[in-house]
């Protein structure tokens, strides 16, 4: 199940509330087994569309978050990072880390591809319009609600902290928990290259 970060609401109750919301089955736990469907999708990167079409032949980590995020998605973008550092040459040319964003307010395609660098050179930062990010989240089961605006203006968007692995014919084959060790993440992708 997606483990959610709240700092105001209780994990039970964010999950119900995303629960009711959204209508997703996996992040309600009412999934016993299985994955979400996934799917291609085009998004906008700082380099122009990215279709993940063209990245067939290759095995995608995905991550859904925001470059604002105080530590999950600085978690799991290091974790990603330490999984290419651990793969051999041959591998690595054969995985692609792609981050995409819940919050392209703030989150343009070139401050996306300032923000992935910082953890790996050839991490891919995207977005695009809010209700297809709203619906290619709910393809993959993932879940994440944006929080009123604090006075200064600043925000926090709670989001499944979950890594999707989607191996090189295109198809969703494991969703990851946050506590996955960096030696699953890479035996994951070694399973599926």
């Amino acid at each position: 199940m997606p483990h959610l970060r709240s700092p105001s609401l209780p994990a039970g109750l964010l999950r119900l509330l995303l629960c009711l919301a959204s209508g997703l089955l996996l992040a309600c736990g009412r999934v016993d087994s299985g994955l979400p469907a996934g799917g291609d999708f085009i998004l906008q990167t700082a380099d122009g569309p990215l279709d993940t079409r063209t990245l067939r032949g290759q095995l995608v980590l995905l991550y859904f978050g925001y470059t604002n995020c105080p530590d999950i998605c600085p978690t799991s973008l290091a974790a990603g990072a330490q999984v290419l550092k651990a793969l051999t040459p041959e591998e690595r040319s054969k995985v692609r880390l792609l981050m995409i964003s819940v919050d392209p307010g703030r989150d343009s395609p070139s401050h996306l591809k300032e923000y992935t660098a910082f953890f790996h050179p050839e991490m891919i930062g995207a977005t695009t319009k809010p209700e297809e990010i709203a619906a290619l989240a709910k393809a993959y089961g993932a879940a994440y609600i944006k929080h009123p605006a604090q006075a200064d203006g600043s925000y926090l968007v709670d989001h499944t902290t979950a890594t999707y692995v989607i191996a090189p014919d295109g198809r969703l084959v494991a969703v990851l928990d946050l506590t996955a060790s960096v030696e699953t993440l890479v035996s994951t992708v070694r399973k599926w290259l």
